[in-house]
């Protein structure tokens, strides 16, 4: 359950509705595998003292994701048009 949770991103909704379970229980019980999983150490993550000890050199990538604004047409340019194209049909 908790892997078609994660791994197809799919809703509590949708999950529970394959188990026949309620979307609340379908929330418990994925948060609680979560919650122990993070828990146990073979899932820690080394803290930040551990990373600056470590002689290991990590590559550092940057991606700029700023959105821009889309120049849409204006409403009424596209009416002129219209109106242009019906007087050339007439």
């Amino acid at each position: 359950m908790t892997l078609e949770y994660v791994r197809e991103y799919r809703t509590y909704f949708h999950v529970s509705q394959g188990y026949g379970l309620s979307e609340n229980t379908t929330y418990d019980i994925i948060k609680w595998i979560e919650n122990t999983l993070i828990k146990h150490p073979n899932f820690a993550l080394p803290g930040c003292k551990a990373l600056l000890k470590s002689d290991v050199e990590y590559e550092v990538v940057l991606i700029d994701a700023t959105e821009t604004p889309i120049d849409r047409p204006k409403k009424g340019k596209n009416k002129q048009k219209n109106n242009n194209k019906k007087s050339i049909i007439r």
